[in-house]
């Protein structure tokens, strides 16, 4: 079967992108060396600085100088410093493209003979070899509040001979030479770690050449016959041709520009050539087949949608909002997974796998555990309630103020935080391996699925989860074997190359706290997972449509059990990605982001048919979590607002609002997913995730204080989630912890707070606390039901 689809797969080409090499117009006098800022060429001439002018293709004067003492220029692409001394760097200077005089930087703690030196922003390392010739590494953070020079240990080896220096993916890679003739080796550098050999260049390469491209490539002229364009994949630590270049070798200055480098050399009659080489993608398009499997899924989502239209009456919210609470506990179990496996999740975690290793499926492993707990526990006591919506406790337990901001809060996050970068990155992902439009990926997902969950309800959201789960595991499970086969040695090959590199490395138990450790998701699972679940209303309403309490415990053990084998394929398939890749490094795209590995994977090496049908497994995973974000929101707007306002609510009506309110839902999250596609994505998700802790976390503290204790009453409860907000706040805006401890922090301040003030209150009283908390009566009393229209 696999040697059928292979031959289907596409035909491949040597390499997925190609070396376009152009002229460019030499600068008006000898230029020695060459710079590029925000994609403005520099060049430092006998008389001056001059800047390349685009548009007019011509070079301008920048300023005049002598330039005397210039023995090097390095940079990132976005700022460039100039090495200055007489025979050795003594100091350096950051280059200005503006007559603003930049700031002094301290001078070297001694000056470094055949210095390379590589840039990040406001950090620079220089390497070299002082006067009695013994090796030296330096770095200085200009961003600090007294940038000094700091001394490291030096590179290994016996070779003293550098040949270029540059920064990739938070690593210095500096290439050294032992002997003429004889290939560079390449050396890594990483703060924490140390020193790495990674090995030997495919031949000698030409000093000075290294310029990085993209997020783990690093560009190299080679002195090969013929000369060559060649990369190197940091991440597997594989070497690839991109093109020949048969004048690169003579090159007298190189630099990093946009999307390739440019180069310098002086021809046989004394003048200088200047050239540049520009690194171009393969387009990788669908083909009808593929199309029709996407479609296929599509439409099969739709009438699975239209079937639970036409089945149900559409005269009980129940139906609409909890499934009748008929649903089985394994289909509940099952949905609870698809729902907390969004594309995201589909798309990052495997790139997580291919770039480091597994120590990230810890926290599933601990989140087992976490989940055993809620189980028992927590979903138990609010399915006993008969709950639509989750914040309906805080009401009976607290105060209905508390309720309204909690369920405003939820809806807000889902919608503006979650919604909307659900829809937008793997849409970007699909883009730009796949050539469909980042607008139309955001409009498929989201207008399918808005119809499929508006027509349906609960009961459309829950199975059409089922068949997306078995949809994008298939793919999952297809990939893996399918990148097996294409591995020469199959799945002993993929084993040998995953253990030599220490790819399947599970367990930290150090006590690093910048270091994904078994202590950190401890701390991560306890308030991630089973303090935050009860506030989670799209898991907690699937939970809420079982029969019962004992079923409802039932889903989460479900969950829990899909989560660990779920989690083991999505991490291989990473794994196998980079054994692939490792062996094929000529398939990589050095203009690709890390996380868009395995849609590449997916459009260039997948048999036409089945790569439209994990294209659909990536909508898939999408669809599943919008859908329930959709169906969750049109839950809370109609449970915990419009029944709240309107006297004695129709159920017929409350419904019709909810299937409205679905449909603003998904128009809301596609308009915002479109906005997204106009800013920077990534720092716009990190303030998303800042958010959630810094509003969430107080109002995750309050059900830890209703569930846990007798003594939290709504005041105290109410002065811990404001505290919780304020302070936490102020340590945003003093950036004093890592975003992602906000959270923990927030609910921390909110349980402390919360039932300390709560002792100046009145305590509540017993009976009002029947059913509300883990202690007394396991059986739901009849008195505390919490009854809505069903």
């Amino acid at each position: 079967m696999l040697l059928l689809l292979a031959g289907t797969a596409p035909t491949r080409a040597d390499n997925l992108v190609s070396l376009d090499i152009a002229s460019l117009p030499a600068a008006p006098e000898p230029v020695a060396h060459l710079a590029a800022i925000n994609d403005t060429l520099i060049a430092w001439g006998t008389t001056g600085t001059w800047r390349f002018d685009q548009d007019q293709q011509s070079w301008r004067r920048l300023r005049e100088s002598s330039n005397a003492g210039l023995l090097g220029v390095a940079g990132d692409g976005q700022v460039a410093y100039v090495l200055i001394g007489s025979q050795a760097v003594e100091r350096i200077e950051r280059v200005s493209l503006t007559d603003q005089q930049p700031a002094a930087i301290p001078p070297l703690p001694e000056p470094l003979f055949s210095a390379y030196a590589a840039v990040a922003g406001t950090k620079v390392w220089l390497f070299g070899v002082d006067a009695n010739r013994a090796r030296r590494f330096v770095e200085i953070d200009l961003a600090a509040v007294n940038p000094s020079w700091t001394t490291h240990e030096a590179w290994p080896g016996t070779a003293d001979e550098l040949t270029s220096a540059v920064e990739q993916i938070n690593a210095l890679f500096i290439t050294v030479r032992e002997r003429e003739g004889q290939p560079d080796r390449i050396l890594q550098w990483k703060a924490g770690e140390g020193w790495k050999d990674r090995g030997v260049a495919p031949a000698a390469l030409v000093p000075g050449s290294a310029s990085a491209l993209g997020q783990a490539h690093v560009l190299y002229v080679s002195n090969a016959t013929p000369s060559a364009v060649v990369t190197f994949h940091t991440i597997t630590g594989s070497w690839a041709t991109l093109a020949e270049a048969p004048n690169a070798a003579q090159a007298r200055a190189t630099t990093g520009w946009k999307n390739g480098f440019v180069w310098l050399r002086t021809s046989e009659d004394g003048t200088q050539q200047l050239s540049s080489g520009q690194v171009r993608s393969t387009n990788l398009l669908l083909q009808p087949l593929d199309w029709v499997m996407i479609v296929t899924y599509l439409v099969s989502m739709i009438g699975m949608g239209m079937y639970f239209y036409l089945k149900e009456k559409r005269n009980s919210t129940s139906d609409f909002f909890v499934g009748g609470r008929k649903i089985p506990f394994w289909a509940a179990g099952v949905s609870l997974y698809a729902a907390n496996t969004s594309s995201i999740s589909y798309i990052a975690i495997p790139a997580k796998a291919f770039e480091t290793n597994w120590q990230y499926l810890t926290n599933n492993l601990i989140a087992v555990l976490g989940l055993m707990f809620v189980a028992v526990w927590i979903v138990p006591l609010l399915r006993r309630l008969n709950l639509m919506s989750v914040f309906t406790y805080l009401e009976t337990r607290f105060h209905p103020t508390i309720r309204t901001m909690a369920s405003a809060l939820c809806i807000l996050m889902q919608v503006g935080a979650r919604m909307s970068v659900i829809m937008f990155l793997p849409s970007l992902a699909i883009a730009t391996t796949t050539g469909i439009d980042v607008k139309w990926s955001i409009l498929i997902m989201g207008v399918f699925t808005m119809i499929y969950t508006a027509m349906g309800g609960m009961k459309a959201v829950i199975w059409t989860d089922f068949v997306q789960l078995i949809v994008k595991m298939g793919g999952i499970v297809f990939a893996i074997v399918f990148i097996a086969f294409m591995v020469k040695g199959g799945f002993g090959e993929m084993a040998a190359i995953a253990a030599a590199e220490d790819k399947t490395k599970l367990f930290d138990f150090s006590f690093d706290l910048t270091k994904a450790t078994v202590w950190g998701f401890l701390f991560l699972v306890l308030f991630d997972v089973v303090l935050t679940f009860p506030k989670d209303q799209v898991l907690m309403q699937r939970v809420l449509s079982t029969e019962s309490a004992k079923e409802a415990g039932r889903s989460v053990w479900t969950f829990a059990a899909i989560m660990i084998p779920g989690g083991f394929m999505f991490y291989m398939v990473g794994t196998a990605l980079y054994a692939f890749y490792k062996t094929h490094p000529e398939r990589l795209n050095p203009l690709l982001p890390i996380d868009s590995i395995f849609p590449l994977f997916i459009a260039a090496e997948l048999p036409m048919g089945v790569r439209g049908l994990i294209i659909a497994g990536i909508l898939a995973a999408a669809m599943a979590t919008l859908s329930s974000i959709m169906n969750s929101v049109a839950t809370l707007a109609s449970v915990d607002f419009y029944e709240k306002l309107v006297k004695n609510p129709d159920p017929k009506v409350s419904v019709r609002f909810a299937e409205w309110m679905t449909v603003v839902t998904g128009v809301a999250g596609m308009g915002l997913a479109l906005i997204l596609s106009r800013y920077d994505i990534h720092s716009l998700f990190d303030v998303s995730i800042e958010l959630a802790g810094l509003l969430g976390g107080g109002f995750a503290g309050a059900y830890t204080l209703g569930m846990f204790t007798k003594r939290a009453n709504w005041q105290g409860v109410a002065i811990g989630i404001g505290t919780s907000i304020v302070i936490t706040t102020v340590a945003w805006s003093m950036n004093l912890v890592h975003p992602y401890f906000y959270l923990a922090i927030s609910i921390l301040l909110c349980i402390c707070v919360g039932y300390v003030a709560s002792l100046f209150f009145p305590a509540p009283s017993v009976q009002s606390l029947e059913g509300l908390t883990i202690y007394g009566q396991r059986e739901r009393p009849v008195g505390v039901a919490l009854t809505q229209n069903e």
